[in-house]
This record gives structure tokens, C-alpha cells and sequence, in this order.
């Protein structure tokens, strides 16, 4: 389940897949074009619903990783779950044209615009790095340079959503600096460290940003939230600027 989403008012409707491109082994990105474009926030997501021919339904909520920015179209990077019936649905069945249902935008609480200034402290957890991604890809398309940290975390370095997207928009630099640390894979490539996030990870990466963080977004499993935070917290970042949005239960 989420946490702090905000109620939505929005209502079903049919969203047309237009593509799709894999992000890694068990990610596939879906692009889909709503019947009703909807504006939508950074951070914010949506509740995508699947009804099968004697009626059984279900339902997922998924961030958005494109930006508001790019148009109508919008982006759900989705990970094979092996017990998911919605995820095993996109990534076995599920091919261009092919209509689905949508509700949103949903969420007031985890999100970010160029008009909320930083510096700002990402930290992401697997699929969590979605909603990170769609905050980066608008402070790019704003032409902004907010000072900006992203801490990532994954298994394996074939495992990180965006990975080319991430170090391309490193290497360019305009305030934005990236960590990567691996959790089942010795240091690899760019990755910086291969081990779980702890305090000490993140008083080490702190002094790479210009000053302190404004407000800090930590996204993915709970368990990963609740470590993050709490390492965030040793540190002496204060509660009350850490925002968190879980996948899960």
C-alpha cells in the first residue's frame, strides 16, 4: 500500500497502450494515451484496473515516470512480479492498441516542481526510482538546475530502471550528482558502493551537495523506506522534511 496519498476525485477511464521499451530483465516500460488527458504532478500516480471476461477484477496503483512536461502520453515502468496478476498481464499478454482502464493522477503529498526549489535528496529503491525519475526528467525539461542528490539502490547493475538515462544525466551535471550502490553485486561500472543503504552511506554523500537538503523523497519496498529513513534521521536530517511513498505491505 502507499502512504499519505491524497483522495482523487478522478474517474475511470480507457488508456490505449501506444508502446513499450524493457528497462531491465523483469522491468518493461508501457506508454499509454489516455482517453482524457489528465494534468499530473511529479510523484503523483495511478490506479490501473484489468477485468477479465466473467467480470473478476483487480487493480495496482503505479508511479508515473514520464513528466507533465512531455505530453499526453504517460509512462508506467512495471516489474514482473511472479504472483502478480496485473504485471504478468502487461508483461505476457498485453501488446500495442490494446485498451485497459486508468484512474488519476492520486497522490498530493509525494511530489515535486521546479516552484518548490531544493537542493533536494532522492533516494530509491528498486521500482521506487520511477517517481524520482519523472521529478528529474521535469527539472530537466525546465531547464532548471536545482541542486539535486540521487541515492539508488538496487540488486545487480542490469537491475537499475533508467540506468543509461541516470548516468547520461550525471555526466552532464547541472547540479545534478547520482550514487549508485549495489546490494547483490560487487561494485560495478559507476556503482559507488554494494551494500544496503546505512548512515554511514549517506553522511559520506551529504558533502557532495552544495547545502543542505530542502526536503528529501525516499521511495520503494517498506522495508527499504523504513531503513532509508531511519539512516537519513542518524544523520540528523529532520523528520519533518523526509516524504516517503511505499510499495507493498
Amino acid at each position: 500500500m502507499r502512504e499519505q496519498i491524497v483522495a482523487t476525485q478522478a474517474k475511470w477511464q480507457k488508456a490505449t497502450i501506444t508502446g513499450s521499451v524493457r528497462r531491465t530483465p523483469r522491468v518493461i516500460s508501457f506508454f499509454f494515451k489516455p482517453a482524457f488527458p489528465f494534468a499530473y504532478l511529479p510523484g503523483q500516480h495511478v490506479d490501473v484496473r484489468l477485468t477479465a471476461p466473467d467480470g473478476y477484477q483487480v487493480q495496482r496503483s503505479y508511479s508515473i515516470a514520464s513528466a507533465p512536461d512531455s505530453g499526453d502520453i504517460i509512462e508506467l515502468a512495471i516489474e514482473r512480479l511472479d504472483e502478480g496478476e496485473v504485471s504478468t498481464y502487461f508483461h505476457d499478454v498485453a501488446t500495442p492498441g490494446d485498451e485497459i482502464e486508468l484512474r488519476g493522477p492520486v497522490g498530493g503529498h509525494f511530489i515535486w516542481t521546479i516552484a518548490d526549489g531544493g537542493p533536494i535528496l532522492l533516494i530509491g529503491g528498486g521500482s521506487g526510482v520511477a517517481p524520482l525519475v519523472s521529478m528529474l526528467r521535469h527539472r530537466t525539461a525546465q531547464g532548471a538546475s536545482t541542486p539535486t542528490l540521487l541515492l539508488y539502490s538496487a540488486r545487480t547493475w542490469d537491475e537499475l530502471i533508467f540506468r543509461d538515462e541516470l548516468l547520461d544525466l550525471k555526466r552532464k551535471s547541472n547540479g545534478f550528482d547520482l550514487a549508485l550502490t549495489l546490494t547483490r553485486e560487487h561494485q560495478s561500472h559507476d556503482a559507488d558502493y554494494n551494500r544496503r543503504i546505512d548512515p554511514a552511506m549517506v553522511a559520506e554523500l551529504l558533502p557532495r551537495m552544495p547545502a543542505s537538503a530542502k526536503t528529501a523523497y525516499v521511495c520503494g519496498s517498506n522495508a527499504f523506506v523504513s531503513a532509508a529513513a531511519d539512516a537519513l534521521i542518524a544523520v540528523g536530517i529532520a523528520a519533518a522534511i523526509i516524504r516517503t511513498e511505499r510499495y507493498g505491505v
